[in-house]
């Protein structure tokens, strides 16, 4: 890489998003011209959320910049001044790097702190995954301040783009890539049953689910209720069904929640908890299991691809665009049964996935490459949408 290449600087907080990731760093790398950074935050950095900075390294990339942020609590005012000290770190660790552009992905606070400290530093910002919509999350609120704050966009869906349109950024500079999620699934080399059960500690059986549960976290205390009756419908299950938890995000009451997770583990045959599977391993086994459980954005956008069906619980994942694979459950033991029974009656068969085709990072990859200034990004203006929301 020659010492005029363009830096563009990646922030990853979580193993959520940082699977998503790989494929566009990795297109950002084999691109003329850029020159790919990386800052490591977050989850990260943390031993309890199984300190995924060593998946990092695994998947051939070297982390510039490390930015603590997670404190002991994970109450709102826990989680309030964790975005303080990131907002610190990525201020300091910005400055060192000196990046072109940065890029940021989703909704999470660490992506919050990241984007502000950018904002104030006058650092031309590219932002993943604007204009979705998850009415059960205070990250709905996250992910559309952040859209305000940044400079270019690169949505999953036309409807995204659309909603990106209305809050007043550009058509110029809003484009519809596809989820990149799904360019892992079409370059990774999977995993087959054996080799997952060898590496999660658990052969899988005839049965399997995978399930992640996130907190609820726009009204608090909601999600230990939840979490307790979605135990109490997956007890229904023949205890011979086998279980993979993937415990929960640092959000509010995410280590409660992890607490429970594992102690319903530890009480139920044929039933394991893992902090974190990784990317490699998370989809090998979305791609063998008989249904995806719970309200992970991952069970809307990624479980379509492998033809599983998904039982999404509750609100955190309303508003998003679903294939007919997805089965929506309330909150309540006999609907969260009903539906998984719905899933599994279902089966997998080949499903149209409205999130793409596989192809998204090298779209992403050549539309930066193709920017001439990054500077002229921080020019931006309030667009006023058409009516109907289409474009000019």
């Amino acid at each position: 890489m020659n010492s005029g290449a363009r830096k563009i600087c990646f922030v990853t907080g979580s193993r959520a998003d940082f699977g998503l990731l790989v494929w566009p760093m990795r297109a950002i790398r084999e691109t003329s011209g850029l020159k790919l950074q990386l800052i490591a935050t977050g989850m990260h950095l943390a031993p309890e959320f199984g300190y995924t900075f060593n998946a990092i390294r695994d998947e051939g990339f070297e982390v510039d910049e490390r930015v603590e942020t997670l404190l002991a609590s994970d109450t709102g005012a826990g989680v309030a001044k964790s975005v303080g000290l990131g907002v610190i770190g990525f201020a300091d660790a910005f400055t060192r790097l000196r990046p072109d552009l940065v890029v940021v992905l989703g909704d999470r606070f660490e992506m919050f702190a990241a984007a502000q400290a950018a904002m104030f530093m006058r650092l031309p910002m590219a932002h993943l995954f604007g204009g979705d919509v998850t009415e059960g999350a205070v990250d709905e609120s996250v992910r559309h301040a952040i859209s305000k704050m940044s400079h270019l966009h690169f949505t999953s869906n036309q409807d995204s783009t659309r909603r990106l349109m209305q809050l007043g950024e550009h058509p110029t500079r809003v484009h519809t890539i596809g989820s990149v999620g799904i360019d892992a699934i079409k370059h990774l080399n999977l995993m087959n049953r054996d080799d997952i059960g060898n590496a999660i500690g658990m052969p899988l059986g005839e049965r399997n689910a995978l399930v992640t549960f996130h907190p609820v976290t726009v009204e608090a205390g909601r999600s230990v209720a939840e979490l307790d009756e979605l135990f109490a419908a997956l007890s229904r299950l023949d205890p011979g069904f086998r279980l993979i938890f993937t415990l929960a995000n640092a959000d509010a009451e995410g280590r409660a929640l992890n607490e429970r997770t594992k102690a319903f583990a530890a009480g139920r045959p044929n039933t394991i908890a893992v902090a974190s599977l990784g990317q490699l391993r998370y989809l090998s086994l979305m791609s063998q299991v008989d249904v995806v459980i719970g309200n992970s954005s991952s069970g809307i956008l990624e479980a379509p691809s492998f033809g599983v069906p998904t039982v999404d619980i509750g609100d955190r994942q309303k508003g998003r665009e679903r294939a007919d694979s997805v089965f929506h459950a309330t909150p309540e033991r006999g609907a969260i049964a009903a539906a998984i029974s719905q899933a599994l009656k279902r089966g997998r068969k080949d499903t149209v996935n409205p999130y793409g085709d596989g192809d998204s990072s090298r779209r992403f990859a050549d539309i930066i490459a193709a920017i001439p200034d990054f500077g002229q990004l921080l020019k931006k203006g309030f667009y006023e949408a058409p009516a109907n929301g289409a474009r000019p």
